[in-house]
């Protein structure tokens, strides 16, 4: 009767996948309560995009010549796929540092003690900062509105626009994993975040048509991931200033930035895992 009631009572185990998925969410949640706890890092995080929104939208906007006009409306509207796209690729640096200040504490050292899925604490930090991205990006959409962005092809177009703009955010904060398991203090995960962000940011379309770069710097920015992206959310906001580059990615945007978030994905997904096992303070 003992050994049947033991049986009982003894917990089923967990597959692979299900350990996985459940240990992440347990990091997540972790994560979640120190960012409440933290509220200056969430309002660090919305004053950064909500400036550029308000720079490049009144400094550069009578100046930008966009569809044959130099209407700062127009510009305004053009300008806004790039900003979403940039606030979520620039909070790769924040997950880069956050992890890097794991490491430099200890902390990974003790999560790799336990009983748990060895990708769980990325996983988990990563879905926390898309969870703080998301929310940076309702702020940022409800600031655009007020300078004279508006979307011009229905919410449900516009909703897959920000799934995408999601969906490039997790996947580049897996760089931002692998950097921060790469150095030894915060501070240079965030300084190695930015280094490589700026170009991949600034040599694409997400302020100015590529038509007006230099030859050699057309094909770079149209093949950019964070072009393609910023092309999808143009074509799904209905927004001015769609690229007509023949291109495959500027011709295909939506499945391109599907193609380059997802290659991303397992990419830096598996490298940072396998950092993340052999990583040492």
């Amino acid at each position: 009767m003992t050994a049947v009631n033991d049986a009982v009572a003894a917990p089923r185990p967990r597959g692979g996948i299900a350990q996985s998925i459940g240990d992440s969410l347990v990091v997540a949640r972790r994560n979640l309560i120190r960012m409440s706890r933290i509220p200056e890092m969430v309002i660090f995080g919305l004053i950064q995009p909500i400036m550029f929104v308000v720079l490049f939208s009144f400094v550069f906007g009578g100046s930008m010549t966009i569809g044959g006009t130099t209407d700062p409306v127009v510009y305004r509207e053009f300008l806004m796929a790039g900003i979403f796209a940039q606030t979520v690729t620039f909070a790769t640096a924040g997950a880069g540092a956050g992890i890097a200040d794991d490491m430099h504490k200890g902390l990974i050292d003790r999560f790799r003690s336990l009983p748990m899925a060895r990708g769980a604490v990325l996983t988990g930090r990563t879905l926390a900062d898309l969870v703080q991205t998301a929310l940076t990006v309702v702020v940022l959409a409800i600031v655009a509105l007020l300078v004279g962005w508006r979307i011009h092809e229905g919410v449900p177009k516009a909703l897959a626009a920000f799934a995408l703009l999601l969906l490039l955010g997790y996947a580049f904060s897996w760089i931002g994993a692998l950097i921060g398991l790469s150095v030894r203090t915060p501070e240079a995960a965030t300084s190695g975040g930015l280094i490589w962000l700026f170009p991949v940011t600034f040599i694409s379309i997400a302020f100015v048509d590529s038509a007006q770069m230099a030859s050699w710097l057309q094909p770079i920015a149209e093949w950019n991931p964070f072009s393609a992206t910023v092309q999808a959310c143009r074509v799904l906001f209905g927004n001015p200033g769609v690229s007509t580059s023949d291109a495959w990615p500027m011709v295909h945007p939506v499945w391109a930035s599907i193609t380059w978030s997802v290659l991303i994905i397992v990419v830096f997904r598996t490298l940072a895992v396998r950092k993340y096992r052999s990583a040492t303070v």
